[in-house]
């Protein structure tokens, strides 16, 4: 089975030939590797080059292990260029090769060649190369599959598909998988000798027990304000100071693993540096870390949004808006309430609340209070579980169900 990535295939497309390498950052095993050496180079082959003008190294495979000297590498590209026709270099998994920035640098002097890496480390990916390139490196972010994505590929209805995702996830190859056990047991297997060993590894961490269960405190928070204190205060009798917390953090979100998404004062137009939240890359992950204990359907749904969110291109925080109000003895009393999220891109702005169910007036009052207290006239989106098709209420918010929401790429717009 084929699972198309077109839109991230068109970004390559519109990349081409520009005289910039082309970045491909993003988790492990999300399809960067199928999306070049495969999609792209169909895609290339389809349009006239030829395959001997195809350069094709992946270095995290052993039949490459030579070629992660980063000398031997940029002497083995140079002598496959043999003539002055474009060539097209595909090169997997760079952070592999140490030096590798200095590498591609070198590949930018000669005009002939044309530039793709992937990489699954942000550090590497995102600082050293737009230092080092000055603004001649293009990043292009792949995530795991999104549910409009893996419900197109996906053999049953639409009820299904949901349940499917929010257990399992996105990741490709999760979805290849018939057999529920051999998923789960996949996604508990690659979460530990994969994600956790690289972070562990490149990093040079001793203590794997800590930032293991520093891993299992951030997958039961998802959807929760948390900082490095409030972690260290469940480490009792441990010395795992805030500095440490606050670094293991880093390395988790800088292999893509998380993400962080930082609190936003929407009438103090600011943000607030503490008590952020952490989302996972993909659910799936987050589940078989818990050993698929913790499947609270709000939470689930408020990270998929969130992904989506970021799949889409916005830049998202979560908001808080501060009211006074009178309690019950009648005096006035400070509250803040939240905004799951603050989406923005460009001059556009939504304020998005995410509702597994919102039959209860209790319910509708604790999900819309926080969006009548907003000062501005930004649309406010209210996104619940099922498949309603989107309308106004009579304060001009609207409601979406979840699938409208996925399966429209501009169901932002309504």
């Amino acid at each position: 089975m084929e699972i198309k990535r077109d839109s991230y295939l068109e970004q390559l497309k519109i990349r081409k030939d520009n005289g910039m390498i082309k970045i491909i950052t993003g988790i492990r095993r999300c399809g960067k590797s199928f999306l070049l050496f495969v999609l792209f180079k169909k895609y290339l082959l389809e349009n006239g080059v030829d395959n001997d003008h195809i350069i094709e190294i992946a270095l995290d495979g052993i039949e490459n292990e030579e070629l992660r000297d980063p000398k031997k590498c940029y002497q083995h590209i140079k002598e496959r260029v043999e003539d002055d026709r474009k060539y097209y270099l595909l090169l997997d998994e760079v952070q592999f090769m140490p030096r590798f920035e200095e590498v591609l640098n070198s590949l930018l002097r000669i005009s002939n060649i044309d530039v793709y890496v992937t990489g699954s480390n942000s550090k590497f990916l995102s600082s050293d190369i737009v230092t080092e390139f000055r603004g001649r490196g293009d990043e292009i972010r792949i995530y795991p599959l999104s549910f409009a994505e893996f419900y197109a590929a996906f053999d049953g209805d639409y009820d299904d598909a949901w349940e499917e995702y929010m257990i399992y996830g996105g990741l490709p190859q999760v979805a290849q998988f018939s057999v529920e056990r051999q998923k789960a047991e996949y996604l508990k297997n690659i979460f530990t000798n994969v994600y956790i060993k690289d972070v562990v590894e490149r990093n040079r961490i001793q203590n794997v027990d800590e930032i293991g269960t520093l891993v299992d405190i951030l997958a039961s928070a998802i959807g929760a304000p948390t900082n490095p204190t409030k972690i260290s205060n469940t480490f009792k009798g441990i010395n795992y100071s805030n500095k440490t917390i606050s670094n293991h953090i880093d390395y988790l979100a800088e292999a893509f693993l998380i993400s962080k998404a930082d609190r936003y004062d929407i009438k103090g137009r600011k943000y607030v540096g503490a008590n952020l939240k952490y989302y996972f890359s993909d659910i799936g992950l987050r589940n078989a870390r818990l050993n698929f204990r913790q499947q609270e359907p709000t939470h689930i749904m408020e990270n998929i949004v969130y992904n989506e969110l970021l799949v889409r291109g916005y830049n998202v925080d979560v908001g808080i808006v501060d009211v006074f109000a009178k309690n019950s003895d009648g005096k006035r009393v400070h509250k803040q309430l939240e905004v799951d999220f603050v989406v923005n891109q460009g001059s556009q702005r939504y304020y998005i609340q995410v509702a597994y169910d919102m039959t209860s007036e209790e319910k509708q009052t604790q999900e819309l209070n926080s969006l009548r207290n907003i000062p501005d006239s930004f649309k406010k989106i209210v996104i619940v579980n099922g498949t309603k098709k989107p309308w106004r209420n009579e304060e001009g918010f609207v409601i979406m169900g979840m699938k409208y929401f996925l399966l429209n790429e501009d169901s932002l717009e309504f």
